[in-house]
């Protein structure tokens, strides 16, 4: 049978649009659909836009800090609208980016929504196109659980395009897009009140991490509101301010209600049922190592896949699909020691197991931290600190996982990255020559095991 495309890609994100654009070069006729706009949650409504409202709030402390270095700095003042019309101005430009590298490499757009009729036909508005493969590549929403009053909350999505910002704000989560949120409205001058479940920010990080970032959120002036659930939301009067109610029987008040406790995969109204595409037990499509779903000439990639939602995970994803279905190159998709980062403030980093992780799937490990007070702020008097550890399989010497609370922790972590991924050891670590006076030097020069577990006798000398 003749189809229209060799490909079609349901969901123009960063992973169906890198797949789309390799498969195009290596000679495919593709097609790809959104029915939003091109660049996905990353470039539209995640990443993106949210690292430069990072920038602009982290202001607030340099004009503080400006003071000690001898610069006299008048009483700043924000304007919301500008910071946020800059930010969706550049998210514009992306998105035309993104439409222009489709167009060069000719894939077919087609602005609409994406439904599977058939295994090889894809419904968009009133057209219906065909194709002998498809991807999915549909990625995530935001989910707000079904409380009363739950439609007074808002999401990431809309904390984008507020008209203006409220005085207090209440965030419902304690992953990272609520402790990045806690931090980027706290740097605005927004009173913030961080409400989690748990004792303690960012599960599944490592814990020593974990608790670092936790008090440096509250150190900042963030109302930790601990172990706390919301049992309801209530408007007083048609411009009051928002109940929050407790199921125990405890009450606040905010302007503002954001929930950041999840994301669920968009896989729900495209038709997965109807072609044999079977879904996980937490919705997600169930994919096997090359990407591949249980429908014969399906794949999926990116966050509706739900294996590591990261845009450049996602990107990986798409480029070895296509490099093993249309490129004679077939290689899978490597999800082993990939790096994160929290954008928080300060941020964290990381690469590899967790302590928690290393001693469940490991032997004996040798464990080397660091902590410190920025160089930068010896003369603010600022009291943020810097975290910094290393997790080592002492049968191998492999360093296996670094941790890094503190600025500019991802760009730190991105380089050790390179160096977990290729197998150094901790000898290679202690070889390296620092950069002095930097922070990234801490990572070469720890020598010390810490005192539970046990030490080597390089790790003594």
């Amino acid at each position: 049978m003749a189809y229209d495309y060799d490909l079609f890609v349901i969901g123009a994100g960063s992973g169906g649009v890198r797949a789309s654009r390799i498969a195009a070069t290596h000679g495919a006729r593709v097609g790809i659909c959104e029915d939003y706009r091109v660049g996905g949650t990353c470039v539209i409504r995640g990443c993106v836009p949210k690292k430069l409202l990072v920038y602009g709030s982290k202001f607030t402390h340099e004009f503080e800090d400006a003071a000690a270095y001898g610069w006299t700095v008048p009483a700043p003042s924000l304007s919301w609208p500008t910071l946020r019309d800059n930010v969706n101005k550049e998210v514009d430009r992306l998105n035309a980016v993104y439409l222009r590298l489709l167009d060069g490499a000719g894939v077919k757009l087609h602005m609409g929504r994406g439904r599977l009729m058939d295994r090889h036909t894809i419904q968009i508005g009133e057209q219906t196109v065909t194709a002998d493969k498809i991807l999915v590549a549909t990625g995530g929403h935001p989910v707000i659980p079904s409380i009363p009053g739950c439609e007074l909350a808002i999401t990431s999505n809309e904390a984008f395009h507020l008209p203006e910002l409220p005085k207090r704000i209440a965030i419902v989560g304690a992953g990272y897009i609520a402790v990045e949120f806690a931090g980027i409205f706290n740097g605005l001058g927004v009173h913030v009140d961080l409400v989690l479940r748990r004792d303690r920010v960012l599960r599944g990080f490592d814990e020593e991490c974990r608790t670092a970032v936790h008090d440096s959120l509250k150190e900042s002036g963030i109302k930790m509101r601990t172990e706390t659930e919301i049992g309801r939301i209530v408007k007083k009067g048609e411009n009051g301010p928002y109940e929050i109610h407790t199921p125990l029987g405890g009450m606040f008040e905010t302007d503002l209600v954001m929930y950041a406790t999840g994301r669920a995969p968009n896989t729900k109204g495209i038709g997965l049922e109807k072609v044999g595409v079977q879904l996980d037990k937490a919705g997600a499509v169930a994919v096997d190592e090359w990407s591949k779903t249980t429908a014969e000439n399906i794949w999926a990639v990116g966050d509706v896949t739900d294996r590591i939602n990261l845009t450049p995970v996602a990107i990986m994803e798409g480029h070895c699909f296509a490099d093993t279905e249309f490129g004679n190159k077939p290689r899978k998709a490597d999800h082993r020691t990939v790096p994160s980062a929290v954008f928080c403030q300060p941020e964290m980093a990381n690469v590899g197991l967790t302590e928690e992780e290393a001693r469940r799937t490991l032997g004996e490990l040798r464990i080397f931290t660091a902590a410190f007070r920025p160089m930068k702020y010896t003369l603010s008097g600022r009291h943020q600190r810097t975290f910094m550890k290393l997790i080592v399989e002492a049968a191998t010497d492999k360093v296996v996982g670094a941790h890094m609370v503190g600025d500019d922790a991802a760009e730190l972590i991105q380089g050790l990255a390179v160096a977990i991924k290729a197998g150094a050891t901790k000898a290679h670590f202690d070889a390296t020559v620092g950069i002095h006076p930097t922070a990234g030097e801490e990572f070469v020069t720890m020598r010390t095991a810490r005192a539970d577990t046990t030490p080597t006798r390089a790790a003594a000398e």
